[in-house]
């Protein structure tokens, strides 16, 4: 019981020469118009639906609990995701991180790791930092917040 098998130098060869004979590069008017089509989206802008995404939160937990407390909770907890993206995205467009690819990738890395580093800190420091600290109010802000990312990657895609 043998198994007949067809064996190659290279199994992705041919795939590569029929890709290579079909690629043809973009004409600067090709490519000004894929730009406009899609655009980069700053991080900036995240940030700040992030800002507004954590106020109305904030707004809206001090109305519905009728305490103050429950607003200032849910601006921290905005100011847990807002102030760490805002000094990755500082630090990721530094002049530093686009000098080549590799520093890049090692400047996200790190800036990365650094946001993590101040969320935690943050969300350590909470009760000391809040007085009457609400924590549902907080929690419901920080994953609101978070997923204004998504928001933003929708928002970019029309």
């Amino acid at each position: 019981m043998a198994i007949d098998r067809k064996l190659q130098a290279d199994p992705w060869e041919d795939d590569d020469a029929a890709a290579l004979a079909a690629f043809k590069p973009l004409t600067r008017e090709q490519a000004r118009a894929l730009r406009q089509k899609n655009p980069l989206l700053s991080p900036w802008r995240v940030i700040l639906a992030q800002v507004v995404v954590g106020v109305v939160v904030a707004l809206l937990a001090a109305t519905i609990t009728g305490r103050l407390a429950a607003g200032w909770s849910a601006l921290y907890g905005a100011a847990t995701v807002v102030l760490p993206s805002a000094l990755m995205a500082r630090g990721a467009t530094s002049r530093f991180s686009s000098m080549s690819p590799g520093a890049g990738v090692v400047s996200f890395m790190l800036w990365e790791s650094v946001k993590i580093a101040v969320s935690v800190a943050m969300l350590m420091l909470a009760p000391k930092l809040v007085q009457d600290l609400n924590w549902p109010a907080l929690l419901a802000s920080l994953v609101l917040c978070i997923k204004t990312y998504w928001v933003a990657l929708l928002w970019r895609g029309r």
